[in-house]
């Protein structure tokens, strides 16, 4: 049986969510080829004679990326048996059945693609008795790399001093035992996670320095819903490639609960860690039960300072309950914190999404700011009670799009989001000294991003 595994998008990563799969349907003696649309154009993928053409859908733009192709896809191999898989896959299956998508599986997605092989190799029904949403535990297999575009050509780690270094991917954990109420992880695993073997774990990252890897990007939603099993990786992995760095996400309350578990990240080689921070508003922190404070995300900065790893927070900027003087606040207190460096300028343009099912919409008073589901951007519109905030958000984020279209620095490109954050608001921008906002720290090529309204520039041409 021939199948064709896609990935519309994934920051520039090579996608562990494709590699995986291709692993237990080359076991099942599968035809499998892998596409991923960042980097590869559909017609030189896909042929007519494709048996399942399935569709991992991570996040929300790989979401949009999918809808826009299936057309496509459809014309290309129209007798295909069309899946699509992932985190986003349930939370649109509406829409995704009216787009013509046959089978539809969230949550540990890998046994559920493998009985859809059985059940058209038996002229079954494609997903009679396969779970939409799957949370029983899977058996991970070493990921099969071999069938994606080779490392150098995705996401590369740059460093302060502008060297490029090769960067693999991989995870440790799937889903999340938190309930933070805009996080799309919720509706689907509810507060579990799931660990894959270290066995596994370092066998992938063995095989990804073998071709080339010089970094390690932790994948999972939060490195540390498992800190011993994390911590029992990345020591075996420095003991035996003593100079390879890595990065993780780890939320602020994990940074705050675990300082000496970060300390000795600090020792192994972690460069920076993400954190969604999402807002330096208490009371927009507490909305989202994000489980902590301005005053955690403070202790947990000068704890990361301290154990020399750089902190890369990530924010939702913008929200129903955003206001312009918070906004102004949120960058009064990045430049006095030197973390202008640090903060992608994306972060600053960040719309709050909230996809179909997200627990936003329990929030009271919700009702009178969303609106009904919008299968065009994949989630409910809303609008912030002060209509300056919404027309802010645009001209910042056409802004940055300029700037760095242009190689803007991040530096001036913060100036430029200062001087149209107090423009909005009808008043001269002050001053913005930005000559100790902070140095280049590592990052990764392409920006993360998250919980967020894009605005698809990333979408890509298949």
């Amino acid at each position: 049986m021939k199948v064709l595994l896609i990935n519309p998008y994934e920051l520039g990563r090579q996608p562990f969510g494709l590699a995986e799969p291709a692993a237990w349907l080359a076991r099942e003696d599968c035809d499998v080829s892998c596409c991923d649309l960042s980097l590869q154009r559909l017609d030189n993928c896909l042929t007519a004679d494709t048996d399942i053409v399935a569709i991992y859908v991570a996040m929300h733009t790989a979401t949009r990326i999918a809808v826009e192709a299936l057309p496509k896809i459809r014309r290309l191999a129209p007798g295909a048996h069309l899946c699509v898989y992932g985190l986003y896959a349930p939370m649109n299956e509406p829409l995704l059945r009216t787009l013509g998508v046959d089978t539809v599986i969230g949550g540990e997605y890998e046994s559920g693609l493998v009985q859809l092989v059985r059940n058209l190799r038996a002229g079954r029904p494609g997903a009679t008795d396969i779970p939409r949403i799957n949370l029983g535990k899977t058996s991970f297999l070493l990921p099969d790399r071999s069938r994606l575009p080779a490392l150098s050509r995705y996401a590369s780690l740059i460093l302060p001093d502008g060297t490029h270094r090769t960067v693999g991917f991989t995870e440790t954990t799937r889903g999340c035992k938190y309930h933070c109420r805009h996080c799309p992880i919720v509706p689907v695993y509810e507060g579990r996670f799931f660990v894959v073997p270290a066995a596994v774990v370092l066998a992938d990252i063995r095989a990804q320095v073998a071709a080339g890897a010089q970094h390690i990007s932790f994948g999972d939603p939060d490195f540390f819903n498992g800190p011993g099993h994390a911590l029992r990786i990345v020591r075996a992995m420095r003991a035996e490639f003593p100079a390879l760095t890595f990065d993780a996400t780890i939320k602020v309350e994990h940074l705050v609960k675990y300082p000496d578990e970060i300390r000795e990240l600090g020792k192994l080689g972690c460069l920076f860690i993400l954190s969604a921070v999402e807002a330096l508003d208490d009371a927009i922190l507490t909305r989202l039960d994000k489980g902590h404070t301005r005053a955690d995300f403070l202790a947990a900065l000068a704890l990361m300072r301290a154990a020399g790893i750089d902190l890369a927070p990530t924010f939702v900027a913008f929200t129903p309950w955003t206001t312009l003087d918070g906004y102004i606040d949120l960058l009064r207190q990045l430049a006095a914190l030197q973390l202008v460096e640090a903060v992608a300028p994306v972060q600053l343009s960040i719309r709050l999404l909230i996809p179909a099912g997200s627990r936003v919409l329990g929030i009271a008073g919700m009702q009178e700011t969303v609106g009904a589901f919008d299968p065009a951007t994949l989630g409910h519109p809303w609008r912030n009670p002060d209509a300056r905030v919404d027309a802010l958000q645009q001209a910042v984020a056409d802004w940055i799009t300029r700037a760095e279209a242009a190689d803007t620095p991040r530096g001036e490109i913060f100036r430029g989001i200062w001087r149209l954050a107090w423009e909005i608001r009808g008043q001269a921008a002050p001053a913005l000294d930005l000559a100790a906002a902070g140095s280049p720290v590592p990052r990764l090529s392409e920006n993360w991003y998250c919980c967020a309204e894009p605005t698809c520039e990333q979408l890509v041409s298949f």
